[in-house]
């Protein structure tokens, strides 16, 4: 097995608690309804929300991925950080056992957030992840979380 990290970093205009909460926090409810096209539905299929919970996602028509299962490995909600790992869906391959993801959310000094993602891919064998698959799930997720990021700025009073 091999394990592959990747790292990003990029800025946002909103505070980190405010974020935090559309991005983490109440991400099942406000995707499906401002981005109806990239995801349809997100809910719990076991657990509290907690650590250990897993959740199953459904991607909207045109996307080329259906669902993917994935579990909270953590929620520090005072320290805006949240990790969680795919554990099953068309988005892992036959060459990927694994996806975890941790996103770290840090104030800058006026106040916006930078935002730090760390993606570890877990192969199966010995097979290679290619560049361009990462960087179109990069490209997926960064585009989603503009729409998050747009819909906060728009609603000044959402998730105060």
């Amino acid at each position: 097995m091999g394990v592959f990290t990747y790292e990003t970093e990029f800025t946002s205009v909103i505070a980190p608690p405010r974020l935090f909460k559309a991005l983490v926090l109440d991400a099942d409810n406000l995707v499906p309804k401002i981005a109806p096209q990239a995801v349809k539905s997100a809910e719990i299929v076991e657990g509290d929300g907690g650590v250990g919970t897993i959740k199953k996602t459904s991607f909207g028509e045109g996307s080329e991925y259906s669902y993917v299962k994935h579990q909270v490995d953590a929620l520090d909600k005072e320290n805006f950080v949240y990790s969680y790992s795919l554990i099953e869906g068309d988005a892992l391959s036959d060459k990927i056992e694994k996806i975890s993801y941790e996103i770290k959310l840090v104030a800058s000094a006026d106040g916006s957030s930078i935002i730090k993602n760390t993606s570890n891919y877990r192969t199966k064998g010995d097979a290679e992840i290619k560049e361009e698959h990462v960087k179109a799930g990069k490209e997926r997720a960064h585009a989603l979380f503009k729409v998050i990021e747009t819909y906060l700025v728009a609603n000044p009073d959402a998730y105060n």
